[in-house]
């Protein structure tokens, strides 16, 4: 017999048995609803950790060691969909709303805060995203969302990650204290340069300001360098002390524009690390606005401390086939953590909808952060 052939046969066993399968999934399927009625009647929880241990062992140990750990595997994966099931008989689609309803955008002419001076990288990200704003700086990202919380600024503009070194923890905590929504994103190419006053060499410097953000992506250039490095709020405000300072001892990481703006010069074009790097920021807003041609939705939710919990938050997820483009875990107090997730989706879309709702009776809380333009 041929590889073709014995293929074919194989494969004709293999469908038999999987439609065995279907047949008693669905047979087990049935008796989850009647699970799903009587845990209703009886006011019990739908998760029921010690009957779900169990079952995995059971199931593990009649299958000996042909395929234990797939076996457990299966059963969880099985469990999972028989409680996706039960939730949807229970609660149904009678959830609350997602998000509230949407406003209409008023980015022309509208008042934008952003963290850092002119020529910072958070005023090229306003730049891209608004035409004719008018564009106030803050201190700090916190300001910048008590900016929009209290009704002083339309929109804020803030970074959430850089290409090279990951997420900016500071914003995800804001956006859960703040209780903004995400409106719309941009990234900027960040081409960090090392600036000084004009005449300076290399050699003159020995100290370099800049953010700390700033000193993390260009540390190859930095590497083996004896210069004191200090810390600023921002590559702007870093450029602006060495324009002030009239000290050829003192050089600023930052963007070409702070160089023009500060009356700086150039003395090292593109040093970080990585010439593909860039930062993603975010439109912050007190209200949600969205339409039916936003992709991107993002939301944080928190689990339950226990084995398998965020598997369980994640699982209807899969089930409808909805891809999670990017997910960070913040810490909270008494050891627990929070999740960031950024899903590949509009919150229109049926299947979107039905999974967040299925996840968030999944955990103790859920929220739907945005809807916006990825």
């Amino acid at each position: 017999m041929d590889t073709k052939k014995k293929m074919e046969a194989v494969r004709e066993a293999i469908d038999d048995i999987d439609g065995k399968i279907v047949a008693l999934f669905g047979e087990r399927m049935a008796l989850s609803d009647k699970v799903a009625y009587i845990k209703k009647d009886g006011n019990l929880s739908i998760t029921d950790d010690a009957r779900e241990k169990a079952v995995v062992e059971r199931a593990v140990a009649l299958s000996g060691e042909l395929a234990g750990e797939e076996t457990g595997l299966l059963m969880r994966s099985l469990m999972a969909l028989s409680k996706l099931r039960q939730r949807k008989l229970l609660y149904g689609e009678k959830a609350g709303e997602l998000l509230p309803p949407p406003r209409t955008p008023q980015r022309k002419g509208a008042v934008v805060a952003y963290q850092g001076l002119p020529g910072a990288w958070g005023e090229q990200a306003v730049v891209q995203l608004f035409e004719d704003a008018q564009k106030e700086t803050r201190d700090s990202f916190e300001d910048v969302f008590a900016a929009v919380k209290d009704n002083k600024a339309l929109y804020g503009v803030v970074p959430i990650e850089n290409s090279q070194t990951g997420a900016i923890g500071e914003v995800y905590d804001l956006l859960r204290r703040y209780g903004c929504y995400i409106v719309d994103q941009t990234w900027v190419e960040v081409r960090h340069c090392l600036l000084a006053l004009p005449g300076t060499n290399l050699n003159d410097i020995r100290e370099v300001f800049s953010h700390p953000e700033g000193f993390r992506q260009c540390e190859q250039f930095l590497r083996n360098r004896s210069w004191d490095m200090t810390a600023c709020s921002n590559t702007a405000n870093a450029a602006e002390k060495v324009s002030k300072s009239g000290d050829r001892r003192f050089a600023a990481i930052g963007s070409r524009r702070a160089a023009e703006l500060y009356g700086l010069e150039v003395i090292a074009p593109d040093i970080a690390s990585d010439q593909t790097n860039r930062t993603r920021f975010i439109v912050i807003a007190a209200e949600p606005e969205y339409d039916e041609t936003c992709n991107a939705v993002s939301v944080i939710f928190r689990t339950a401390h226990r084995s398998g919990a965020l598997c369980e938050v994640l699982f209807p997820f899969m089930a409808g086939n909805v891809n999670l483009s990017r997910i960070e875990s913040r810490p909270m107090t008494g050891g627990k953590y929070c999740f960031f997730c950024d899903l590949a989706g509009n919150i229109g879309d049926p299947m979107i909808a039905s999974a967040l709702r299925h996840a968030a009776v999944s955990c103790g809380h859920l929220e739907v952060l945005g809807c916006y333009h990825e």
